[in-house]
């Protein structure tokens, strides 16, 4: 299999590549997370995760990559990575007790084509104490992941109520669905 190019620097893309067995190289250009206002939620992961790819595009030549961008959606509201740790706090007690949506934009790309979809996951907390989410955030810093929180860290195993999609989508990359396009670009092709 030919290593795909990951345009991430997410350890949780990384890791579940790795759990795919997936071989891969990390090639990241700086990207501004910027979008049009005028696009729809479900678009919006997409749109960064395509500006993600085209970055670093022409550092890759024929080798497929792969970009993906999380957003966490709550009252058709974008929740993005909190700025600081009373941010963190404020965004947890918004989620707590209610459902939010997880959203996973991807592009995957050579040069002859482009597969991009978003992955849809419904995370619902159970209602958490101000105890509860200072600890987490004063232990876990979740200062680089939409919704201040990573479902696989302390929060998730005590804090979710249900889920319904997919799990790897809420970590940050719907892992099955990208072997899947992966296998449809010919990507573990012998040829």
């Amino acid at each position: 299999m030919q290593p795909v190019v990951l345009a991430s620097q997410s350890p949780r893309r990384k890791q579940l590549l790795e759990w795919a067995e997936v071989p891969f190289d990390i090639i990241v250009e700086h990207t501004v997370e910027s979008y049009p206002d005028e696009l729809a939620i479900q678009d919006i992961p997409v749109h960064i995760a395509r500006n993600k790819a085209a970055a670093v595009q022409h550092k890759v030549k024929d080798k497929i990559i792969v970009a993906a961008d999380t957003v966490v959606v709550l009252n058709n509201e974008v929740i993005g990575k909190p700025e600081n740790r009373g941010h963190a706090i404020e965004i947890l007690q918004n989620l707590a007790g209610k459902k939010h949506l997880v959203i996973t934009g991807v592009v995957i790309r050579n040069n002859k084509k482009e597969i991009a979809f978003a992955d849809i996951t419904e995370v619902t907390f159970h209602e958490l104490t101000t105890k509860q989410i200072t600890f987490y955030v004063d232990k876990y810093k979740p200062y680089d992941k939409a919704g201040a929180y990573a479902i696989q860290e302390w929060i998730g195993v005590v804090g979710i109520k249900t889920i319904n999609g997919d799990f790897y989508n809420v970590m940050g990359l719907p892992v099955s669905r990208v072997v899947q396009a992966l296998d449809s670009l010919n990507w573990n092709s012998k040829d």
